[in-house]
């Protein structure tokens, strides 16, 4: 266990060193200069993060895809459908409630909504759609009509929205659905999934246990759509000091300790619940071996230790770091803020924690068809692309929409020419890439940005937010345009294996008699 402990360190560290150069080399220039104490906290919590996320991935790879693994294949073998979807529903309210990133978006427009009901209400929406999702799988429906389906509800329930003058929580609604997708919700949603799939069984099983993700992205957008017809406000400016508040090196170093106290408190009542419900399951269906519960206790200790670990670097140094960052480059130079918003999207992705799962499943279930590197590369890409689309939006202030429908018309459209595991893996790795990093560093950045360039925060709440959304709808082009790729290879690789074969000499066929 603990070569494999070394080995998540050494994946996490390659994946957090990036952003960390990055980082510190910014700060020693014009563009975005960061004092000594500034410096000194945002290293210390570059390790801490390096620290939490390989704790959490050996807590991914014991306790969360197990669980979700055992759920599936054990409540399908009951043959008992009813209670299938009824703890599919609580398992996806559960592990909504449990995720990281959705708290600290939650915090961030707390001022506009409640934290408890938004976070309740995307909670909600993740376990409808999840039953949707495994419906899906035990009837064998097509993922592409499904997605269609419901993208067509959801901008209509988008167009009663601006109907009612609400358009300035549409950016809100979308970052709601790409932060549900998490460093808990994919481990065990996706081995979910793979579990009921493997189970039911039939030709097209590895594909059906791709999609969970992409439908329960769905859930979210359109439930807090409905409950922003009730809620009304903007963002203040007091949110925005709690975003920037940023102290000495002392009292920074010192408020690890607290951010530390407040996030066992938070990560060990969410995780509870899920552990708790897991146990219930298990007396009462599952009936696993002590040794299976030995080994995910353990890796829920990991989980739990690795998130709190996590949360707190985030909380303390990027979170005010990403701020100043995008306020100074935007008051600096706009076309700068651009480029750099490509380049830190680029190499952010890598440190997301649900990453690591995706790839590593893809990897398996494609047989070696998608490699890693490849999947690593198109996200990167992609997430690069979506941020540098997002300041451009959130400097000449113009509707999310325009970005959003033709991107979800163009990735609809390409389901219906690749195979349809490339359009599963593509939904499932939008959710994915908007993971924890994604809603604490990127946000605040944009949300910096748009202080500087509007002098205030009278636009945050329609310009800034929205990135996260955008994080979530790239890779769905890039990785289907990666399968497209592939698709068009293995056509133009048979037609010359066959053109060879028709043009093969037939004096060099050897006839037996």
């Amino acid at each position: 266990m603990a070569k494999a402990f070394l080995f998540k360190l050494k994946e996490s560290l390659i994946s957090v060193l990036p952003i960390a150069i990055i980082v510190l080399i910014i700060s020693f220039t014009p563009l975005a200069p960061l004092t000594s104490t500034e410096r000194i906290t945002f290293a210390v919590c570059a390790v801490l993060l390096i620290l939490g996320i390989g704790l959490f991935n050996m807590g991914a790879d014991l306790a969360m895809t197990p669980m979700g693994g055992h759920v599936g294949t054990g409540l399908t073998k009951s043959k008992k459908v009813m209670v299938l979807f009824s703890v599919c529903f609580v398992m996806g309210v559960l592990i909504t409630v449990a995720e990281p990133d959705l708290s600290v978006l939650a915090s961030q427009v707390s001022d506009v909504i409640n934290n408890t009901v938004l976070i309740v209400t995307v909670g909600v929406g993740v376990g409808i759609f999840l039953v949707f999702a495994v419906l899906k799988i035990v009837f064998h429906k097509s993922l592409s009509m499904l997605l269609m389906f419901f993208y067509m509800m959801l901008f209509a329930v988008c167009a009663m929205l601006i109907e009612c003058g609400k358009n300035n929580f549409l950016a809100l609604s979308f970052d709601s659905g790409g932060v549900t997708t998490g460093p808990i919700t994919v481990p065990f949603i996706m081995a979910l999934g793979f579990g009921i799939a493997t189970t039911v069984g039939g030709r097209d099983a590895n594909e059906n246990s791709f999609g969970l993700i992409a439908l329960c992205s769905i859930g979210p957008i359109i439930a807090v759509m409905i409950l922003s017809l009730c809620s009304k406000g903007e963002m203040s400016q007091d949110s925005l000091n709690a975003l920037a508040s940023y102290n000495t090196v002392q009292e920074s170093l010192s408020s690890i300790g607290h951010a530390l106290l407040s996030n066992v408190k938070n990560v060990g009542i969410a995780l509870a619940l899920v552990v708790a419900f897991f146990f219930i399951l298990q007396f009462t269906v599952l009936k696993l071996p002590r040794q299976k519960l030995a080994q995910i206790g353990i890796g829920i200790a990991y989980t739990f230790v690795g998130l709190v670990i996590f949360l707190c670097a985030v909380e303390v140094g990027f979170m005010p770091i990403g701020f100043k960052l995008g306020t100074e480059i935007a008051s600096f130079n706009k076309p700068v803020l651009v480029i750099f918003g490509f380049v830190i999207g680029f190499v952010v992705v890598l440190a997301e924690p649900a990453v690591h799962v995706l790839k590593k499943q893809v990897e398996q279930v494609t047989g070696g068809g998608v490699k890693k590197i490849e999947m690593m590369i198109a996200l990167s890409l992609a997430v690069g692309v979506s941020l540098c689309l997002s300041i451009i939006r959130m400097i000449f202030h113009f509707s999310l929409l325009y970005y959003l429908i033709p991107g979800y018309i163009i990735s609809l459209g390409l389901s219906f020419f690749v195979p349809r595991i490339y359009t599963a893996i593509a939904f499932d790795s939008g959710g994915v890439a908007s993971g924890p990093l994604t809603s604490s560093f990127i946000l605040p950045l944009i949300v910096g940005a748009c202080v500087s360039v509007n002098g205030g925060a009278e636009h945050v709440l329609t310009d800034a937010f929205g990135v996260v959304a955008m994080v979530a709808m790239t890779p769905l082009i890039t990785i289907q345009v990666l399968g497209f790729k592939a698709v068009m290879s293995s056509k133009v690789r048979n037609n010359i294996a066959m053109k060879r074969i028709l043009s093969a000499d037939d004096e060099q066929i050897i006839y037996f008699e």
